[in-house]
Formats: C-alpha cells, structure tokens, sequence
C-alpha cells in the first residue's frame, strides 16, 4: 500500500502548493483562470492525444470494463434523477454526475493499480472508456446549456451537432484514438513536443484546484451541501458497491477482475471536473467540494476493498 500513500501524497503537496500560491497571490488575481486555461485549451488535449495514440482500443471489449461502464453509468443516472426532480439545472446536475462517476485514472489511478493490482495498465481501460465516451458527451452538455457569457444554449442546429467536434479535450482525445487505430507511430519530433506540452496538465490542474481552496468554506455546507454530500455518497459508496455488483452477479468475473472493477470504481473524482467546472462556470463549488472528499475518503475505500476482496 504504500504506493497508494505516495500517490496521496503527491497529489496532496501539489494542492497544498497551489494553495500557497493563492494565499499569497503570485499569480495575480487571474492565476486560477489562466491554469485552468491552459489546462482546457492546450495541456490536457495534448496529453489525451499521447496517451490514446499508444493505447490498445481492444481493452475496450473485455467483461472488467463493460462491468465498469454499466456500474459508472447507473451511479451517474442516480445524480441525474435526483438533481432532475430537485431542479438543479442542466449544467450543475452534469458536474454532480461527473463528480459521482468520473474516476481519478490518471495521477492515482495508476500507482494504486501498480500497488494494489499488481498491474498499472489495468487502469487503462477506464481511462479509455472515459476519454472516449464518458468527455465527450459531459462537454457536449455543457457546451450547449452551460452560460458562459450569456452563449451557452443558443447556435444553429449545424452548430450544436458539431459541438463536440469543436472542444479542444474531445478534438485531441479523437485524434489520439485516430493514430492509435491506423496502427502507425508518428515520428519523434511530432510526439515529444506534445508529450511535453502535456505534461503541464496534472501540475496545472492540481494548482489551480489548491488555488481555488484560498477563502473557500469548509466543504459540505451552504447551498451545494445537497449535490455535494450526494456526489461524495455516490462516488465512495454506491459506485463501488454497483461496480461489485455488476462483475460478481451480472458478469459473474473472477475474483481477480472483481477486485480490479472495485478498486477502479473506488478511485475518487477527478481534478479534470474541477477544470471542466471552472471552464464553463458552473458548479465549481460542487466540483471542488466533491473531490477534495471523496479524495480523503479514497485511500480508507481501497483499503476496506482490498481487505474484503483480497487474495
């Protein structure tokens, strides 16, 4: 377990350190827009289009993974269904579903699949799953209902169908997918610049999130306490709970696949929400709340899941 702690711990000096970054106010009073800027428009799809570049798009079709999807999408509908009937609004239910489904792959996901599953690239499937489908439909979302200067959900209809085509994550995740399928590998000189640009992506969106943590309340209080505690409720409980459900009784996977469907589903929300929330302006408070928790309540999930369905 120790690379578990590692992961925690990196994660957690880098927030600390955009906190001191705030609080002290380096980076002007913009610091937390132009990170997460730069995160949106230019870190994050580059780092998507590397990633998926190499990846194998046959993990896609393994059992672990529809078990995984099934599990993610039924806890994502919970959100939904409640934040419909409570009227919370389009945008603001779509963060909460993300925040209640959308896993930390990436920076804990793979030292805890290294540590605890024996294997980092069991993390990829879900990685893949969420860049290519889980995105893609959450940014469309929000492109089209999420007011940003008074323009979300208006355009022409040729317009909101190209939606998804137009969004920087979704373009760079489709064109990794696109090399990754032709089965050819691009030269050096073109993957290397990229894979540096992408590399600012995790350092950027964790300092803006430790920047958005100056003069913030303490979490699960105020107006979001409803999405906010149903989110955490749903991503460090329910989430699990489906994901062993569906590998066990509906899938019937072995042992081994079943630990690996939980732990996934046990990873805490993703600091690429929080980018998302702040990019479209909405539900940023819900978005940092969210996984500033479920991150606190990860590390004692996997260790009650490995204890229970450990070899």
């Amino acid at each position: 377990m120790g690379g578990v702690f590692t992961g925690f711990t990196i994660i957690a000096t880098v927030i600390a350190i955009g906190y001191l970054l705030g609080r002290r106010g380096l980076l002007g009073e913009d610091g937390r827009e132009v990170l997460t800027r730069l995160a949106f428009h230019v870190a994050n799809p580059a780092l998507l289009f590397v990633i998926l570049a190499d990846a194998d798009l046959g993990v896609l079709f393994s059992p672990s993974l529809l078990a995984t999807a099934l599990s993610t999408v039924a806890t994502a509908a919970i959100f939904v269904a409640v934040g419909t009937v409570r009227r919370w609004g389009t945008a603001r239910v779509t963060i909460g579903a993300l925040c209640s489904a959308y896993v930390n792959a990436g920076n804990l996901g793979i030292p805890i699949a290294l540590y605890v599953l024996g294997d980092a690239s069991l993390v990829a499937p879900i990685l893949l799953l969420q860049q290519l489908a889980f995105t893609p439909a959450a940014l469309t979302v929000l492109d089209m209902t999420a007011v940003r200067g008074g323009e979300g959900g208006r355009g022409t209809v040729v317009r909101r169908l190209t939606t998804p085509f137009r969004n920087p994550v979704v373009v760079g995740s489709l064109g990794g997918i696109a090399v990754a399928a032709s089965g050819r590998t691009l030269p050096s000189a073109v993957m290397e610049p990229l894979a540096l640009v992408g590399d600012m992506a995790v350092p950027a969106v964790l300092l803006a999130f430790g920047i958005s943590l100056r003069g913030s309340a303490l979490p699960g209080r105020g107006e979001e306490r409803g999405p906010v505690l149903l989110s955490v409720a749903l991503k460090s409980v329910v989430h699990p709970l489906l994901g062993w459900a569906t590998a066990a009784w509906l899938f019937r996977l072995d042992a081994a696949d079943q630990l690996t469907v939980v732990v996934t589903s046990a990873l805490p929300g993703a600091q690429n929400v929080f980018t998302y929330a702040a990019h479209y302006g909405t539900g940023v408070r819900l978005a940092r709340e969210s996984i500033l928790l479920t991150t606190a309540l990860a590390g004692p999930a996997v260790a009650l899941v490995v204890a229970l369905l450990g070899p």
